[in-house]
């Protein structure tokens, strides 16, 4: 079924319905039902006469044609579009220009058609979206039209020629609406801001290249030829030497150094600055607009009215019993997608046992890489299939919460859509960030699953796989998860919320790949316009919203913004070396306990990092091979690992009680001066630009004034008229609005004929 459908003119419309600017063998539609063909006298049929039928009594115009399917152009009449001005229009506007009336937008006919139709009830109470439960209409939808808006932004924004050119958010207004121009104004933003953070990024990382060589931990890593390490499982596993994670340790050290830790507090201060400029930057738009004051439940109400004069507000209720049943719930989601990562895990240490114990020497030597690999696709499987889950999840529990509105109804969505696919995303990349290698134990006395399986290690030279995987994981999910579902659900849902995790990503782990806004920022110059093209040439036309800002996704990335300080201080403190190296260079290198300056100062740190493990404690589960192509397996006596424990009875040393109150102090203070960066920086850029506040301000003036003035005007003329009729013998007629004349009836007010400027 093509998105577009020629609809060939009723010639029954009233005189004054007709569109005066349309050429006489062409009407406009504002929507169109889709249907089956249903037998005559059957329930589907006489369910869909019904709901047209009550279309038909509001006034609108229904035309059929009938093809493969039945499809109904559906055209409001005039005076709803006259009621929806003359309710909303600005009492200042009313004073100013009383009988002046302006074509109303065509994104807001639509919207006002799509509430009525959603919102007419038939005889048997079914609305429209019972009946699509119900197959008697398949699909509803507004025209795409030949309109100049569209034309332009076809030629001129969805065009891969134009993904440097900035985008014409005005244009995108007048035929999508004012969320969806929100949306991309602020994806522009924030594409825009990312290139800084982008560029100050790839210094970093070009950086540490530059010193890719030169470190003195990476050179005592490469030089450790006689470091005999501890093997990596129970089971056919040999020692390895401490040489051969060089390279590991090499591109460890581009992105683990201290301008690291300086980007990621420039991250946590660029994230509150571009919150803040977005601020100031959406009061200018929706000024312009003239949406600043706009009031959504006051719109909301007046279609509620127009649509059902009779119709009775719906009041604001709380229950703390069915809050504390939603907050529950939204728990053991959570739990179940904890358990979910945890399951991940498991299959991961299990999976790495069984390929150590293979009969194939192949799966034996790149057993790590097989479990990494085989955990990646599962874990990329899992996101697939509970982001599907995660919906239904918080679609179920928005209909527990029973929202008043539909704006409450979409926040509450999204605060629960982002928390459960935030979990999903991120329980892996935690669990590798702050939890791998460092909750397993040590030789002699494992942490076991079950008792059986030890936990992973990471400290072999596959160790850059387990960096990899979830950043693949992650681009895969960016990529996979374009054009799922119909675009019409997609501003709220698919787009904002792919967006504001990929913002999750680069902020909050921005200190363990410092690339992350890089390649952010190419990914959303492709996905601009790859967007523009899908809702422009291969969707339906959505139907428009108006809003005057992103909603509840604004408190989101604050609180995201928060977390990136959290996150950051924690992958920096906990999983980077930098603590346990300046805790070393500054207390027990060279230069503090010989007083030598002639050498670098981490001289020595690797063998400090390093733990003696006595072979003969190792447990009964472990089984080294006997034959070693590289070692002399009877003259191995002891192996290394990284902790810091005593040879003797495997207790914590004092090094690592010092370097554990170096992480935490580390933590708190770079948290503390993160945070009070931030909000120094929320105080000093105003929400509101200085421009706009003063526009606002004459606007008021400018309209107390001439109000001011009319009154003035009605003081002083009012006496003079009753002089001069008093004069005649006439009686001055009734004040407006008051109950004198027509046997104290109040005489109605002219009905509104015509249109105001829109917005």
């Amino acid at each position: 079924m093509q998105d577009e459908i020629l609809l060939t003119p009723w010639r029954d419309f009233p005189v004054e319905d007709r569109d005066p600017l349309a050429a006489p063998d062409e009407e406009e539609w504002d929507f169109v039902l889709v249907s089956d063909i249903h037998e005559v006298g059957s329930e589907k049929e006489i369910k869909r006469k019904k709901f047209l039928d009550e279309l038909s009594k509001k006034g609108f115009t229904i035309k059929k044609i009938e093809d493969k399917k039945l499809f109904y152009g559906v055209r409001a009449p005039k005076q709803i579009f006259q009621k929806y001005q003359g309710l909303l229009r600005k009492p200042d506007n009313r004073l100013q220009n009383p009988n002046v009336h302006e074509d109303i937008p065509v994104t807001t006919r639509i919207r006002i058609v799509n509430f009525i139709l959603q919102n007419t009830t038939t005889p048997d109470l079914e609305k429209l979206h019972d009946l699509m439960k119900k197959k008697v209409f398949e699909a509803t939808f507004p025209l795409h039209k030949k309109e100049e808006a569209r034309e332009f932004l076809k030629e001129k924004w969805a065009r891969w020629r134009g993904i440097f050119c900035k985008q014409p958010i005005e244009k995108i207004r007048c035929y999508f609406g004012e969320k969806v121009a929100l949306y991309f104004a602020w994806l522009g933003w924030y594409t825009y801001l990312l290139g800084f953070a982008a560029a100050v990024g790839t210094v970093v990382f070009v950086a540490g290249i530059t010193v890719f060589s030169s470190s003195q931990v990476s050179k005592e890593i490469c030089e450790a030829s006689n470091t005999i390490m501890c093997p990596l499982c129970d089971q056919k596993c040999s020692f390895w030497l401490l040489s051969d994670t060089c390279t590991y340790a090499k591109v460890t050290h581009m992105i683990d150094n201290e301008g690291t830790v300086l980007f990621a507090m420039f991250m946590a201060i660029w994230a509150t600055v571009f919150l803040e400029l977005w601020k100031r930057q959406r009061a200018t738009v929706v000024t312009n607009w003239d949406l600043y004051r706009w009031d959504e439940e006051e719109e909301e109400l007046a279609m509620e009215l127009i649509n059902n004069l009779q119709h009775e507000p719906r009041q604001y209720q709380h229950s703390y019993f069915r809050s504390t049943i939603i907050l529950l719930l939204v728990l053991l989601m959570i739990a179940v997608l904890i358990g979910i990562a945890h399951a991940l895990v498991i299959y991961r240490v299990i999976a790495m046992a069984l390929f150590t114990q293979s009969n194939f020497a192949f799966l034996r030597e790149q057993a790590n890489t097989m479990a990494v690999m085989t955990g990646a696709v599962l874990h990329y499987i899992t996101i697939v299939v509970m982001t599907k889950v995660n919906r239904r999840v918080a679609l179920y529990l928005c209909d527990l919460e029973k929202p008043r509105t539909f704006s409450q109804r979409e926040n509450n969505f999204t605060v629960k859509i982002f928390t459960f696919q935030f979990f999903t995303n991120f329980s892996s990349l935690i669990y590798i960030a702050f939890f791998l290698g460092r909750i397993n134990g040590h030789p002699g006395n494992y942490v076991r699953i079950a008792g059986k399986w030890r936990l992973e290690e990471l400290d072999s030279p596959q160790a850059t796989q387990e960096a990899a995987a979830p950043q693949e994981e992650m681009h895969d999910l960016r990529r996979g998860g374009r054009g799922r579902g119909p675009l019409q659900k997609a501003v709220a849902e698919q787009l904002s919320t792919q967006r504001v995790i990929q913002y999750s990503f680069t902020t909050i782990f921005v200190a363990a790949f410092p690339l992350a806004p890089l390649l952010a920022f190419c990914n959303n110059l492709f996905e601009i316009r790859l967007d523009a093209i899908k809702m422009m040439r291969l969707c339906r036309r959505m139907v428009p919203r108006k809003a005057n800002d992103i909603g509840i996704w604004l408190h989101v990335l604050e609180a995201i913004g928060i977390l990136a300080v959290i996150g950051n201080g924690l992958v920096i403190a906990i999983t980077s070396d930098f603590i346990p190296m300046q805790v070393y260079k500054y207390t027990y290198s060279p230069c503090m306990t010989e007083n030598n300056t002639g050498v670098d100062c981490l001289t020595g740190y690797i063998n400090h990092s390093l733990s003696t493990f006595r072979i003969q404690d190792f447990e009964p589960y472990t089984n080294v091979p006997e034959m070693q192509p590289d070692f002399v397996r009877d003259e191995i006596k002891e192996c290394r690992y990284r902790d810091y424990r005593n040879a003797d009875d495997y207790s914590y040393t004092v090094q690592f009680w010092h370097i554990f109150a170096a992480r935490l102090a580390f933590l708190i203070l770079f948290e503390h001066v993160a945070l009070c960066v931030k909000l120094i920086a929320a105080w000093y850029v105003p929400d509101v630009p200085q421009c706009v506040k003063n526009q606002l301000l004459d606007r008021k003036h400018s309209n107390l004034h001439e109000e001011l003035s009319m009154m003035e005007y009605s003081t002083e003329v009012q006496p003079l008229l009753t002089e001069e009729n008093g004069k005649r013998g006439l009686e001055l007629p009734p004040e407006p609005g008051s109950a004198a004349g027509a046997g104290g009836t109040a005489a109605a007010p002219p009905a509104e004929t015509g249109h105001v400027h829109w917005l």
